[in-house]
């Protein structure tokens, strides 16, 4: 039994790991994200929320994190309503029309001599008045919408967004942390589709052109190849190497990380 056992271990470590057949022909690269995001606020401040942890799956435009605005959002429902409520204006536009009126009524009595050119020209001054009354207003409904919106942009500086769909790949802050302006605190990669740059020699990479297809190898014993597609070919080549960078997306539904050696077959 004993000689049994050392014949399997001297055949294990003459053999080795077994290589993996599909990646036998190849250019190795390693893969990268599409996108690798640092993002910050724009303006400095202290944290009051933080909406996702490290490894959530997020879509574009989704909140991750926001500042403690709790008194700008009180100022928002106050400068909303304002901005809103139309009852002044409807008020000093009811007055001039009353105004108008009045002023036609005493123009036509002062035609029949029953009413004096003095109360035709007080009439006519209160519609004046009346019609800067209603400009003033419409002038004020202005200025309430305009520091609503303004009140609105500041609050989209106090939050942070993620501009891709990804992975939050990394946190540096805590709630109620204060943080400087434009300092990166949250990290987020989007791998679907993942990115290869293949050094490619230059009689090859003469062949290629953006949309060719090539054949990806991932590592994993008994994984299929995947098929991706050229996006970029660079137009200066690496003299050194006698090389041209070419970029291959490669779809990546299994969600697999960034940064795994493959083999890139360009001869497909």
């Amino acid at each position: 039994m004993r000689w049994m056992m050392l014949l399997l271990m001297l055949c294990a470590s003459v053999l080795g790991p077994q290589p993996v057949p599909a990646a036998a022909a190849g250019i190795e690269s390693i893969t990268m994200p599409q996108a690798d995001i640092f993002l910050g606020f724009v303006t400095g401040g202290l944290v009051g929320e933080i909406l996702v942890r490290e490894g959530d799956r997020v879509r574009k435009g989704a909140l991750l994190a926001r500042l403690n605005d709790a008194a700008e959002r009180i100022e928002l429902e106050r400068l909303t309503a304002l901005a809103e409520d139309t009852t002044r204006l409807e008020a000093a536009e009811a007055d001039l029309e009353q105004k108008r009126a009045d002023l036609k009524k005493l123009q036509l009595a002062s035609e029949q001599g029953a009413a004096t050119r003095l109360e035709v020209e007080h009439a006519t001054l209160a519609v004046t008045t009346a019609e800067l009354q209603v400009r003033m207003e419409k002038f004020q409904r202005l200025q309430h919408l305009q520091n609503r919106d303004g009140l609105k942009s500041k609050l989209e500086r106090m939050q942070i967004v993620s501009p891709v769909s990804g992975s939050v790949e990394e946190i540096k802050i805590e709630p109620g942390e204060s943080v400087e302006p434009l300092v990166p605190v949250i990290r987020v990669v989007q791998n679907d589709p993942l990115w290869i740059d293949v050094p490619v020699p230059l009689a090859q990479a003469r062949e290629l052109k953006v949309g060719a297809r090539v054949k990806v190898s991932f590592p994993e014993a008994g994984s299929e190849p995947a098929q991706g597609r050229v996006i970029y070919v660079a137009s200066v080549a690496d003299a050194a190497s006698d090389t041209r960078r070419v970029r291959v997306a490669v779809p990546n539904p299994q969600r697999r990380m960034a940064g795994e050696r493959v083999l890139v077959d360009v001869t497909q």
